[in-house]
């Protein structure tokens, strides 16, 4: 089993950032209690009671105190079985990790997720990030320093960088890798409707994503992390042999999970759970012993397509013999058309029972995937 805890905190709003979160820190702990609470009461969604991966992510975890955090981490045992191999992650944001916070880190989780996004202090401005470009690369060193192994770290490409002499994403690329990570998340800059960015595209003082060059950095940083021995085991993740975010895996491949918090969701295999973000509401609901969740029963169709569209993003791909027992009927005479086309693409490949993307496949990966669907 798999539990993922939302903390809908930040210090600051990044422009691009469309996550629920808040910048009023003044209820946290009545949030956290909330948590706590639901947690106790969403005990039984899921048959199976031992824990194999814990996941606070957010907003910005790494603001929690550590009675904040003790409070959840005894609530969690008093309630689970958690193994004792669970991967325990944290997302943390850089500026956060001072040493002292990362001792405290320290004795209650094992991995860190670490929301650098660019080494550069211009972007970083230009984001609205919290943290300097000396703290992006200092938090590194600090918490190997305070025993930290198994990490990851967030970076995004497609930021414009024109006028630079050196392409900031060249950069950005070398630093990582100087750093050696055992694991990177690495996502193309998105503009989203509902952030600062939105708006600012809205009244016509941002340009649109350039996706020509996002398609030339990705294809960058895939060359170079495979260069390095970095496996690239789903789209946006990049791991050294063993380092895989098991947690994050376990949403690719369809296992059932709990998330607990303002507008956190949960998989049980036949149906999806969708708490509401908005935190004043979901501790008022709490509050009265009830779950302020909207509940969606999947179709054969959903459960196909959604395979379709998280399988396909990972190394493994699609089993075809599971694609046909969730459908029913053979997949491949049913989808036989498009999958024609897709192999003639190039983007798709089949090897065996399974369907996978194409290097060039994966710049197209929610396309291949919709034209798979079925209804």
């Amino acid at each position: 089993m798999h539990l993922y805890l939302h903390i809908p905190f930040c210090k600051q709003a990044c422009h691009y950032c469309d996550f629920h979160f808040s910048t009023n820190l003044s209820k946290k702990s009545s949030v956290v209690d909330a948590i706590c609470a639901e947690i106790a009461l969403q005990k039984d969604y899921l048959t199976e009671k031992s824990l194999e991966t814990i996941y606070f992510g957010g907003g910005t975890p790494s603001l929690l105190t550590e009675p904040e955090l003790a409070q959840i981490i005894e609530t969690i045992h008093s309630h689970f079985l958690v193994s004792p191999t669970a991967e325990i992650t944290l997302e943390a944001n850089p500026d956060d990790l001072r040493a002292e916070k990362l001792q405290v880190l320290r004795r209650y989780v094992n991995r860190l997720s670490i929301g650098i996004q660019t080494f550069d202090e211009t972007a970083l401005r230009w984001m609205n990030r919290a943290h300097t470009a000396t703290e992006a690369e200092n938090c590194v060193f600090l918490a190997r320093e305070a025993g930290f192994d198994n990490m990851s770290v967030d970076l995004i490409y497609g930021i414009p960088d024109s006028g630079r002499s050196v392409p900031l994403w060249q950069t950005d690329l070398q630093k990582m890798l100087e750093l050696d990570v055992p694991h990177l998340s690495a996502y193309a800059l998105t503009i989203e409707p509902d952030t600062a960015f939105g708006r600012r595209k809205q009244k016509g003082k941002l340009p649109a994503v350039d996706e020509n060059l996002a398609a030339e950095q990705f294809e960058e940083l895939t060359k170079a992390l495979r260069e390095a021995g970095y496996e690239h085991y789903e789209i946006s993740n990049f791991a050294k042999p063993g380092q895989y975010a098991r947690h994050n895996t376990a949403y690719w491949q369809r296992k059932s999970y709990l998330g607990v918090g303002p507008s956190a969701h949960s998989y049980n295999g036949f149906s999806r759970q969708y708490n509401i973000a908005n935190n004043a509401r979901y501790v008022a609901t709490i509050q009265q012993e009830n779950i302020p969740a909207t509940i969606e029963i999947l179709t054969v169709a959903d459960q196909v397509n959604e395979y379709l569209l998280t399988g396909l993003r990972t190394k493994w791909g699609c089993s075809l013999t599971e694609l046909s027992k969730l459908l029913g009927t053979d997949f491949v005479q049913t989808q036989a058309a498009d999958l024609a086309a897709m192999y003639a693409s190039g983007w798709l490949t089949r090897d065996d029972d399974r369907l996978c993307l194409t290097d060039s496949g994966k710049l197209f990966a929610d396309r291949v995937a919709a034209s798979l669907f079925v209804e």
